[in-house]
């Protein structure tokens, strides 16, 4: 263990250097004290990573740190919320100095780029472990949930599918792909886009929304269930990138966008009234319509596909 202590490090590695007027106390004091903005509600979620399960212990630790934020990012966006801030739990083997410069650059980059500040956190030893506590703000009675899909309302999702299932074949060496292509899912998997401006786009508009972390049929899966419908995607209208499209079958890349992983867009569902709003949105595609019954079919077909990631 280096002899940097551990409240050396947290003043040397992650310590911003100005704070937004929102936060009132941040790092360096027992809790974080934020303003909330008036008539709005708190959004909270946590999300951890964990080095062999999220990410592997070779890889570039500001890709580390990027990943780590976005993910838990994400689930603002999935509500409706406006990011105010983050906390960090950090458990390391050792007190890497040199790994610990490139995380700390990586994460508080990142944490300017998505004008989320760090605002507090905790450190600890053992096996590596990154856990990440994001704080949003959303307008009284206006946050996006799952549970309002009704039946006729349009399936709708951001972006593409599949990159993140693509990149981690990638990262494993099950794949082969384009330079272009490798560079393109390297992003996606380790600075995925976190899109807060659709989100905010989507109040009163989306009847339900969630962003696709395990896999679109798994997470379309979870709005059915607390909506108490059913939903029919089309295989033929899922968004796949066509940096790497080519470079597998159709029905392998099918696949990853039903069940992928890692994707961090959202799926939304909204009445058919808003089609016209939502067709001039950039990057959001129509793939199917919400039915009576339970759970997500494929092409009119109950799927045959593995549903999507589970811990456990």
């Amino acid at each position: 263990m280096s002899a940097l202590g551990e409240f050396d490090l947290i003043r040397r590695y992650f310590t911003p250097s100005a704070l937004p007027e929102h936060v009132v106390a941040g790092v360096g004091d027992d809790c974080a004290v934020l303003k909330i903005p008036a008539a709005c509600e708190l959004a909270i979620s946590v999300d951890t990573q964990v080095c062999g399960v999220h990410f592997h212990a070779d890889a570039d630790p500001a890709s580390i740190a990027s990943r780590a934020l976005r993910c838990a990012a994400s689930d603002l966006a999935a509500m409706g919320a406006e990011p105010l801030g983050f906390t960090l739990a950090l458990t390391l083997p050792a007190a890497d100095e040199n790994w610990l410069e490139k995380f700390s650059q990586g994460l508080l980059q990142t944490a300017q780029q998505l004008q989320c500040p760090l605002i507090g956190g905790d450190t600890t030893r053992g096996s590596l472990c990154i856990t990440v506590q994001v704080h949003g703000s959303i307008p009284s009675g206006k946050a996006l949930r799952r549970s309002g899909a009704k039946v006729g309302d349009a399936v709708w999702v951001s972006g593409t599918l599949g990159d993140g299932a693509a990149a981690l074949a990638l990262i494993e060496n099950k794949i082969a792909v384009s330079q272009e292509a490798e560079n393109y899912l390297l992003q996606r998997f380790y600075h995925p886009e976190i899109d807060f401006s659709l989100g905010v786009q989507l109040r009163g508009i989306a009847s339900s929304c969630i962003d696709v972390s395990d896999g679109l049929l798994a997470d379309l899966g979870h709005i059915c269930s607390a909506s108490g419908v059913g939903a029919c995607i089309e295989l033929e209208k899922l968004p796949i990138a066509l940096e790497w499209r080519s470079s597998v079958s159709e029905q392998q890349a099918q696949h990853w966008a039903l069940t992928g992983g890692d994707d961090y867009r959202l799926c939304f569902t909204a009445s058919p009234q808003h089609a016209t709003v939502l067709q001039s949105v950039h990057g959001v595609t129509c793939i199917g319509q919400i039915i009576e019954g339970a759970g997500v079919l494929v092409d009119g077909q109950t799927t045959i596909y593995k549903n999507g990631f589970r811990h456990f």
